[in-house]
């Protein structure tokens, strides 16, 4: 049967763990699991064999970690292409040799793609492009040997998972399914919920999503019934055999096999209809879960009729709520915009992107089109910038199809497409590119002819468009017309056939409607007053959007007044709340003659004016911190500027964050502009007194994953320590011959996979034999405080900022 059909039409069932599986046959430590491909061909083969006979419809190649990174075929290494060929010949063997009563008719062999090991741009140093290119690399080996499927699973990343995704469907047409990890609050380590993973992957257009590894089966059980809600493909569920313990000196993991399938009995009822397991899974928990749910009827699968956008950690979903779309980052009309874009100037830019979040907006517009700069670059480089300080979807707004492919490629969740219209040539350009990257469009009702003058014009024109994203595979609830606001000061009908049009769009349609509304009013004094009243109807009319600059007090009079009489805002709170702020600021507004005292414009305000440097650090504007801190070291020495400005943003995040009400890529991005505040303070001291107390991190031997240690060295330094970064598969000698040598009192010690923490145990057991005193903290995904204590380390740090806090214990600096 074809893979597509059966996913929707039955269960499918994958295999196993494989690393936890490799421990029991003795792979050593430090050992790629993947050279089992070669060096022990037939355990690999016999593997996939048992889970194949316990009733696995889809067996994935052991190509987990094989990529360029991982295998280069440099120093006597074994190549990418011998890894992957030998990885697939042995899960395909596999099949062939499966049988019994619970062999599937219908078995697949997949190739597994799991994370490169590094965080991608601008949280880390990895290019999308060049993650995309190692992505490919793999991926093409795996077709070109076998696979009938990709799994790209165990992702921490939502913008890493795009780039897997994207490198697929650039190399085959096999069917895609992502499984992302995610935490006991029900997020990624990047921050997204289950809501925003299914929009991106619903839009990209893979073939299943879900969840694996982290969790045991109880608690990724609970995250099924958000996925399911948000998918519009199957659902998968690869839960972790509960939670690694020790019992003597072996790892075992304390949920079995038919404990693990009743749960997943649970699983089906809630929405998953693919099933298998993750780290401690045996061929009998595969084997129980088929017997246990075989003859389970899984939930239809739904259809997702409301337009969504997604940042990397919200989503805003167009519905009875009108959203505001800020519309102050376009250079049209505004001088100091353009200024900011030909000077390359990023901090204004993403001041009026902070401003206008704060101001009410949902949505950001982005528009940087100048003819004199590279729109393409900029607009690649301006969505990347605004994406690592605020949390707001963003609405990519420009004419180029060339600008918009690059923007659309890199941006880190489901953009809002500003815009297509009833053109054929302009449909030609725009279509492909929804159906290859995702994308949520605003159609404009014009064409070849122009803006028609009537609302039924204009619905004709929305009609066509509809039609002919059909033809492209994309559906009407991926569309939001803008029926075209135009001024009734030369026309005084133009205002009620738009109002109509939006009428006719929503009624016999049934799509969303966008407006720029503004330009009702232009020509006419006192603007505002004429806009907002229009607004208004627009609003009343269904309007689910506008696109409006968030600063116009009438505006958002109006806006807050229709919501809270239109029964969308509860108790009236939303109203309560801006009334409050009206009054506030009206009482707090100086005298013309009132002057700033020196102190205030330099700009210590430890982050709560919505300026100055605890503002910018605390938004992880890294420019305006370097400016700010110029500031405020005229008037301020170093040591006070690092404890009164800098060091109590960064706690105030560094809380946040454990609170798990800022996510990482906040975290880091905070981190990076206290560092740039950080190396201005510098520069003004003694070298000496610059450095704090000397920590060693390092991934250990066997584990390429440098993601949490890369994270937690970021933060080390921005709290005053002075790193020494050993990198990534470091053997204990060497981290040993390090404290030896520079004199160490802590060092830190990251593992993400299950077959190098043995390679952890060793490193701790050198350190304390050679000092006992030397502080070791360990972390990592595989690890728990029970695997902790049982190596022997002083401290399990369960996230980055739990390291942070410890050093700063063992150095007296809490």
């Amino acid at each position: 049967m074809d893979l597509r059909e059966k996913i929707k039409k039955d269960i499918f069932y994958f295999d196993g763990a494989t690393g936890s599986q490799l421990q029991k046959l003795g792979i050593k430590p430090g050992e790629l699991p993947e050279v089992w491909n070669i060096t022990h061909r037939e355990d690999i083969i016999n593997l996939g064999v048992s889970y194949f006979e316990a009733g696995a419809n889809g067996v994935a190649a052991n190509t987990f970690g094989a990529n360029p990174l991982k295998y280069d075929g440099k120093s006597g290494s074994y190549s990418l292409r011998e890894i992957i060929k030998a990885g697939m010949e042995c899960a395909l063997e596999a099949r062939k040799r499966a049988k019994g009563e619970l062999v599937q008719k219908d078995m697949y062999v997949g190739m597994d793609v799991g994370s490169l090991g590094k965080l991608l741009k601008p949280l880390g140093d990895l290019e999308f492009e060049t993650a995309v290119s190692y992505f490919k690399e793999s991926i093409s080996l795996g077709v070109e040997y076998g696979a009938e499927y990709i799994l790209i699973e165990t992702m921490n990343d939502s913008l890493e998972s795009k780039a897997a995704v994207i490198a697929a469907k650039e190399v085959t047409d096999v069917p895609i399914f992502v499984s992302n990890v995610y935490d006991e609050t029900h997020k990624t380590m990047t921050g997204s919920n289950p809501g925003v993973m299914t929009a991106i992957m619903n839009s990209l257009g893979v073939d299943a999503v879900g969840a694996n590894c982290s969790l045991g089966p109880d608690k990724m059980l609970e995250i099924v019934p958000e996925l399911y809600a948000g998918a519009a493909i199957p659902v998968i569920f690869m839960p972790n055999a509960g939670m690694p313990r020790m019992d003597g000196d072996r790892v075992v993991y304390d949920v079995g096999p038919e404990e693990f399938a009743s749960y997943a009995i649970k699983a089906v009822e809630s929405g998953a209809r693919m099933l298998g397991g993750c780290c401690g899974t045996t061929p009998e928990h595969i084997r129980q879960t088929v017997l246990a749910t075989r003859n389970c009827k899984p939930l239809e699968i739904k259809e997702q009729n409301t337009g969504k956008i997604t940042s990397y950690n919200s989503v805003v979903e167009f519905g009875p709520r009108p959203i505001l779309i800020g519309e102050r980052i376009n250079p049209t009309g505004k001088k100091k915009l353009k200024e900011a874009l030909r000077s390359g100037d990023m901090s204004y830019i993403l001041s009026e992107a902070v401003k206008q979040e704060e101001a009410g907006a949902d949505v950001l517009d982005v528009n940087v089109g100048l003819p004199e700069i590279d729109e393409t670059a900029v607009l690649c480089d301006t969505v990347r910038e605004l994406q690592a300080v605020t949390a707001l979807p963003l609405q990519i707004d420009t004419s180029s199809p060339v600008a918009m492919e690059a923007a659309l490629r890199a941006y880190n969740g489901k953009a809002m497409i500003n815009s297509v219209n009833g053109k054929e040539e302009v449909m030609e350009a725009i279509f492909p590119l929804v159906k290859k990257y995702g994308g949520f469009v605003v159609a404009l009702t014009l064409d070849e002819s122009g803006i028609p003058e009537t609302a039924e014009g204009r619905f004709k024109i929305a009609e066509k468009i509809v039609k002919r994203a059909a033809e492209y595979g994309i559906p009407k609830s991926e569309l939001i017309f803008d029926p075209l606001a135009m001024a009734v000061s030369s026309d005084s009908k133009a205002a009620r056939e738009t109002l109509n049009a939006i009428k006719l769009i929503k009624e016999r349609l049934g799509c969303c409607c966008s407006l720029g509304v503004s330009n009702v009013s232009f020509g006419l004094p006192k603007r505002e007053i004429i806009t907002s009243v229009f607004f208004t109807m627009a609003m009343e009319c269904g309007l689910n959007a506008a696109i409006m600059n968030p600063f116009a007090a009438e505006m958002m009079k109006a806006y807050k007044c229709f919501l809270t009489l239109s029964g969308l805002d509860d108790n009236c709170i939303g109203y309560i709340e801006y009334a409050d702020k009206l009054e506030i600021n009206t009482v707090q507004a100086k005298p013309a003659n009132v002057v700033q005292s020196s102190e205030n414009k330099a700009g210590t305000d430890n982050g709560n004016s919505g300026s100055g440097l605890g503002f910018a650090v605390k938004k992880g504007m890294s420019g305006a911190a370097a400016d700010e801190t110029k500031k405020l070291l005229a008037v301020k020495d170093a040591m006070s500027i690092i404890n009164e400005d800098i060091i109590p943003a960064l706690n105030e995040v560094g809380v946040g964050f454990e609170k798990k009400t800022i996510y990482l890529p906040q975290l880091l991005m905070s981190a990076e502009a206290a560092k740039a505040a950080f190396g201005v303070v510098s520069a003004s001291m003694p070298e000496s007194s610059a450095k704090g107390p000397r920590v060693i991190m390092a991934t250990v031997k066997g584990d390429i994953h440098d993601i949490g240690k890369n994270i937690v060295v970021a933060l080390l330094k921005n709290y005053g320590f002075d790193v020494l970064d050993l990198g990534k598969d470091v053997p204990p000698e060497k981290i040993l011959e390090h404290v030896k040598k520079e004199g160490i009192k802590m060092v830190g010690l990251s593992a993400l996979m299950t077959t190098t923490v043995p390679a952890m145990e060793e490193t701790i057991k050198l350190l304390h034999e050679y000092d006992p005193e030397v502080k070791v903290c360990v972390g990592g995904a595989v690890l728990t405080q029970e695997y902790a204590d049982m190596i022997r380390a002083d401290k399990y740090a369960r996230t980055a900022m739990d390291t942070v806090r410890y050093a700063q214990k063992v150095f007296g600096m809490e």
